[in-house]
């Protein structure tokens, strides 16, 4: 069970309330540079996670179950503090950036009740490439929410209009990380919806 692939996992779940603490004040710029410096690290553990067990041939079942969570769980809770610290707010649309966060969780929420239903009828749902670019969106995107609010300098000006560069590439890139979501949930819910009476 404590395997290195393993251990990796379990270091992105205790993890999470360092990052989430971190990310409590929005004013703090020190705190989100090394909230972002955690956020990276946990996505490089992610990806070393997997990479490991394949390589060493140690994949285990409770890797293979702990790995998605961690995922799922890190994606949530960076979107609800981020949402509750008023970081998911931009020009012209206000806080209506939350509905995209909103979207991912739903869809995060749900394709996870459709595996589990669908693996009750030992029917796999392989993760298609396009579901890995959601994914690469959505670490893409919090990643450069976090690292606005902790480099408030980095701004641009284009036609007298002032923006934050690293927030203002987050807010679209979460967006599009909610319309994949959106592509992606469907294509496993059309195939959840062949096995169901």
């Amino acid at each position: 069970m404590l395997t290195l692939p393993n251990i990796l996992t379990l270091s992105r779940i205790v993890a999470l309330p360092i990052l989430a603490a971190l990310l409590w004040w929005p004013t703090w710029e020190m705190g989100y540079g090394i909230a972002f410096a955690v956020y990276c690290l946990m996505g490089i553990t992610d990806y070393f996670d997997g990479y490991l067990a394949r390589a060493q041939g140690t994949v285990s079942k409770l890797g293979v179950f702990l790995d998605p969570i961690a995922d799922k769980i890190m994606v949530a809770t960076v979107i609800l503090v981020l949402t509750a610290q008023g970081i998911l707010r931009g020009p012209y649309v206000g806080d209506m950036h939350v509905i995209a966060g909103l979207i991912i969780l739903i869809r995060e929420i749900a394709v996870s009740g459709l595996r589990e239903f669908l693996g009750g009828l030992q029917v796999s749902v392989p993760v298609s490439r396009l579901a890995k670019w959601k994914t690469t969106f959505q670490l893409i995107c919090l990643g450069a929410l976090i690292l606005g609010n902790a480099l408030p300098g980095w701004t641009v000006t284009l036609a007298d209009f002032t923006f934050n560069l690293p927030h203002t590439v987050g807010l679209t890139t979460l967006w599009a990380a909610a319309a994949l979501t959106l592509v992606t949930g469907w294509d496993y819910l059309r195939v959840g919806l062949k096995h169901m009476d």
